[in-house]
C-alpha cells in the first residue's frame, strides 16, 4: 500500500462513526458536533454517521485526531458507546468512547503492522460486551504481526468481530473507501438523514424530544411529571419548615432540594407546553 497521501479511493483519508443506538437517538446528539454528516442504520442496535470530512480534507487536522475528538464528545454526552473507525494513506485504526471513561484505541500502519497495546484490545472487548474467549481470540490475532495482512485487511477483520456484536454496515460502506464514495452509498440507504448544525435552540429541543420519547419521558412532561412535581413541593415545604424549627441544616437542605426539584419540574412542563 502506498503512503502517498494524494492517492484516490481506498488511499484517501476517511472515517465512520458507529453508535450503539437507533438513528432517532443519534441524530440530535450528532447535531452538537456542528459538522455535516449522513446518518443511517447499521444493524438493529447500531447507527453509522458518515462525515463530510472538511476538517481533514480542507484543514490541517489529521483524521485520527478529529475522529477521536468527535467520538469523545458524543460518548460523554450520550448513554451509548461510540466507535470511530478512521484511515488514511499511512495508517488505520479505531477509537472507542463510552461515557466519562478514558477512550481506548488501536491502530495499524499501512502495511498492517500493529501499533498499540494488547490491553487496549481487552478493554475494547469488555466495553462492547464481546465474547471474552472467541471474540477476544480474533482481536488478539489482529494485534499480532502478519505479513499477509495490510491495514485494510485488519479493519475488515475488526468489522467481522463487530458483526457478532450486531453491527451490519450497508454494502459499500466499507473502511478504506473515499469520503465521496461513502457519502454516495449512505445517501442511497432507506431512511438516510442529513445531519447539520441548525443552531443551539433547535439542537437542544431535538435532544429533549428524544429524551421525552424514551422511558423517562412521562416523568419529565405530562400528568405524571406534574403529579411528581406537586408531590415534591408538598413534601419539601413542610420538611424545610420542620428543619428550621429543629435548626437542622440537613433537613433544611433536603426540604429545599425537594422544593427546587418540584418547582423546576412544573416550570419545565409549562415551558415545553408552549414550544
Amino acid at each position: 500500500m502506498s503512503t502517498t497521501s494524494g492517492e484516490p479511493s481506498g488511499q484517501a483519508p476517511g472515517a465512520l462513526l458507529l453508535c450503539r443506538a437507533q438513528p432517532s437517538s443519534v441524530g440530535p446528539a450528532a447535531q452538537l458536533l456542528r459538522e455535516r454528516m449522513l446518518l443511517t442504520g447499521a444493524g438493529d442496535e447500531w447507527s453509522v454517521l458518515v462525515p463530510e470530512g472538511r476538517p481533514w480534507l480542507h484543514g490541517a487536522e489529521p483524521v485520527d485526531r478529529v475522529l477521536t475528538g468527535w467520538a469523545t464528545a458524543l460518548g460523554v454526552g450520550a448513554p451509548w458507546p461510540v466507535l470511530a473507525l478512521w484511515w488514511d494513506a499511512d495508517h488505520s485504526g479505531y477509537t472507542l468512547a463510552s461515557g466519562f471513561r478514558r477512550t481506548v484505541g488501536y491502530e495499524w500502519l499501512a502495511n498492517g503492522t500493529p501499533v498499540g497495546e494488547d490491553e487496549a484490545m481487552r478493554t475494547f472487548a469488555a466495553r462492547l460486551g464481546l465474547d471474552p474467549v472467541l471474540d477476544m481470540q480474533s482481536l488478539e490475532q489482529l494485534a499480532k504481526p502478519d505479513a499477509a495482512a495490510d491495514a485494510g485487511a485488519r479493519m475488515r477483520g475488526l468489522l467481522a468481530v463487530l458483526t457478532r456484536a450486531g453491527v451490519v454496515l450497508p454494502a459499500g460502506l466499507t473502511p478504506g473507501e473515499s469520503v465521496g464514495r461513502l457519502r454516495e452509498v449512505a445517501r442511497l440507504q432507506p431512511g438516510a438523514e442529513q445531519i447539520e448544525w441548525t443552531g443551539w435552540r433547535a439542537a437542544v429541543r431535538a435532544e429533549l424530544d428524544v429524551v421525552e420519547g424514551g422511558s423517562l419521558g412521562p416523568w419529565l412532561r405530562g400528568p405524571k411529571a406534574r403529579a411528581l412535581a406537586v408531590a415534591q413541593l408538598a413534601a419539601g415545604v413542610p420538611l424545610a419548615a420542620w428543619g428550621v424549627r429543629r435548626r437542622s441544616g440537613g433537613w433544611i437542605a433536603a426540604g429545599a432540594l425537594l422544593v427546587i426539584h418540584g418547582a423546576l419540574g412544573l416550570a419545565y412542563d409549562r415551558l415545553r407546553a408552549f414550544d
